[in-house]
């Protein structure tokens, strides 16, 4: 149980985030065993007389019951009936402590036979001799009232889109997804591309026939070969339903859409008071957990409550679009996950991907996440009227071809904060191409910077009040912090100041043009400590022309940092192992503690005059330590 007193669950308004879980009063635990040959669903759910599916237990749980469910895969969709009824009395999904349960919306497929009568070769595709294509006619039984395969991954909204910039091939694929031995296959959408490439499949128009060039041009007798055939793993068909509890179980293969709407492997529909832990997802599609109001096109009751949910110790690979998402989730807890591979579709113009993507949430506390290896999209993205959140102890790195690692969108009333994060290696997501020569001295002339490339730590948009402290940036392909102003996004009466930003007591290191860029004058910068910078590396871009500076004239001409140092420092950071070296060839400068900030990066305390950066008490020389923030 978490202690409501923990230093690192303030929130930025000074008041401590709202835990409401209690210990649980178990009236009755429900058996599922599919590996028992007594299972049967017309069973009681005694120890010796269990239920051989979930969803059956689902049905007849209520406020008190715990869903005790032994080893097995469980290939279905378990949507609960009915709520708990209260945070004492909630009804709860467990796995066997010690036993594997997976639930997987596939099904294992055994009828292949030779694919006939389609063409491998074509004009320009000249196909290898050997190749060996396998095809099978979906069953109708397996598919019924959902057959992904028949179902591009967009859904409803694609306002959105930018269609002139955005390559729609991935939108407009079939959700259905193959797997090889549990590995994912690659979706082609043509035919003849199958010889350009194994491990691959193709769907047929009407979404009725497969067809697969396995790995190797393989058998597929020798191979368990699966087919998506369920949207979700976890999840009611009746929204608003609070007090649940999903516990240990792993859900697989979910064969979702592109939000929005936002519909996850393991779904809360829109209710309040769930807590799920412990869980695995792999290979969802597009989500792993939704866990707010699905879209913005439904129409809010403001006497139903929205989030509470806590979200705690799961671990999510490899979701196509979005590892956790939330639209208006009113004190939503994430923490201790790992989030790990998310964005691998390739559908970041569909403004929804993300490691966590959150709109409006309110009061909310994500703190010591692991969020590793985002593709082409952020790790957390609070998106419009987010207010008195904290980002605390995360560990954000390795964003892959992805723009920035944090995108603050259009918070604009009330102080968000960021403190004792490790945001590390974004490599930028831009044309390398299209960035334009400046031949000579003819680009020391311009009065504004090229917006050719990208990739921050922190990227703010038309945003207001942001407070970053103590974080360790670095390795950022353009900038570790970025705003813009945006001024004619006029959303609740107003645009964007980009404002009242405050930067304190951070590590910058090893950014590829600044650390800092303001867009303006009016923000504030003190104690924050660079190392292994550019030059120009401290930038305010308007009023034109920009100041392109160094520490001492940022110093003189703005103000800024007047407490703020220069190290000879190296970093470096293990992505497999967790693990960091900091090598200090001088002395860290004194700071005064941010008045926000009491504890660092792994939860210790710490003192009114310390070291800037999340991590206290670093020697000269070599400090080589795990960066795991999770509390097991």
């Amino acid at each position: 149980m978490t202690n409501v007193n923990d230093i690192s669950s303030k929130l930025p308004d000074g008041t401590y985030f709202d835990f409401w879980e209690v210990e649980q009063q178990v009236e009755r635990i429900i058996h599922v065993d599919c590996g028992n040959p007594e299972a049967d669903d017309n069973n009681t759910g005694a120890a010796n007389k269990p239920f051989k599916s979930i969803n059956a237990a689902a049905q007849i749980a209520c406020p008190g019951d715990k869903v005790l469910i032994h080893a097995g895969v469980y290939r279905e969709t378990v949507s609960p009936a009915r709520s708990g009824e209260g945070a004492d009395r909630m009804i709860v999904y467990e796995a066997v402590e010690g036993e594997e349960v997976i639930i997987k919306a596939s099904v294992e497929v055994t009828n292949w036979k030779e694919s006939k009568g389609w063409a491998l070769s074509r004009r320009d595709v000249v196909a290898p001799e050997g190749i060996k294509v396998w095809e099978t006619k979906l069953n109708p039984e397996d598919f019924k009232g959902y057959n992904p395969f028949c179902c591009v991954n967009i859904i409803g909204d694609r306002l959105f889109i930018e269609y002139a910039k955005t390559d729609m091939t991935p939108y407009l694929n079939r959700r259905g997804m193959v797997f090889v031995d549990g590995k994912p296959m690659k979706q082609v959408p043509i035919y003849n591309h199958l010889s350009l490439q194994d491990g691959a499949y193709f769907v047929e128009h009407n979404g009725q026939k497969v067809h697969v060039r396995l790995p190797k041009d393989a058998n597929p007798k020798d191979h368990i070969i699966e087919l998506s055939n369920r949207e979700q793993c976890f999840a009611p068909e009746t929204e608003f339903l609070s007090y649940i509890k999903v516990k240990g179980i792993i859900c697989a293969h979910a064969a979702n859409g592109a939000p929005v709407p936002q519909r996850g492997s393991i779904s809360t529909y829109r209710g309040h008071h769930w807590i799920i832990e412990d869980c695995t997802i792999d290979w969802a599609n597009t989500v792993g957990i939704d866990c707010g109001n699905e879209c913005w096109h439904h129409e809010r009751d403001e006497k139903q409550e929205l989030g509470y949910h806590i979200i705690r110790r799961n671990k999510i690979f490899d979701s196509g679009v979005c590892g956790i998402a939330a639209i208006g989730s009113t004190n939503l807890l994430i923490e201790d996950n790992l989030i790990d591979g998310t964005g691998w579709q390739r559908m970041e113009l569909s403004w929804e991907a993300g490691g966590i993507k959150v709109h409006h949430a309110q009061s909310a506390l994500f703190r010591r996440n692991i969020i590793r290896g985002c593709i082409g999209c952020d790790a957390i993205w609070m998106d419009v009227d987010n207010n008195n959140c904290r980002l605390s102890s995360n560990l954000l790195i390795d964003g892959i071809d992805s723009r920035e690692h944090i995108f603050m969108e259009c918070n604009r009333d009330t102080e968000n904060l960021i403190d004792n994060n490790i945001i590390w290696n974004v490599e930028g997501r831009y044309d390398r191409d299209n960035i334009p020569k400046e031949p000579g001295s003819s680009g020391w002339y311009k009065n504004s910077e090229l917006e050719a490339t990208n990739g921050y730590g922190i990227y703010v948009e038309g945003s207001d009040r942001l407070r970053i402290a103590n974080n360790l940036i670095g390795k950022c392909n353009n900038a570790g912090f970025f705003a813009k102003t945006v001024a004619f996004r006029l959303e609740f009466g107003r645009g964007g100041t980009a404002r009242e930003h405050k930067l304190f007591n951070n590590i910058f290191y090893a950014c590829g043009e600044a650390a800092i860029k303001f867009p303006n004058p009016h923000n504030k910068a003190e104690g924050n400590t660079y190392g292994k910078m550019p030059q120009g590396f401290l930038r305010v871009l308007s009023p034109e022309p920009a100041m392109c500076l160094l520490l001492p004239t940022w110093q003189e001409f703005c103000g800024y940092d007047l407490n703020g140092s220069l190290n000879d420092m190296d970093i470096t950071i293990d992505s497999s192992k967790l693990e960091m070296t900091i090598e200090l060839k001088e002395e860290m400068k004194s700071v005064a503690t941010d008045e926000k900030i009491s504890s660092d990066y792994f939860g210790k305390q710490i003192q009114k005059s310390n070291i800037a950066g999340p991590i206290q008490g670093l020697k000269l020389g070599k400090n080589t330590f795990n960066i795991d923030p999770r509390k097991k």
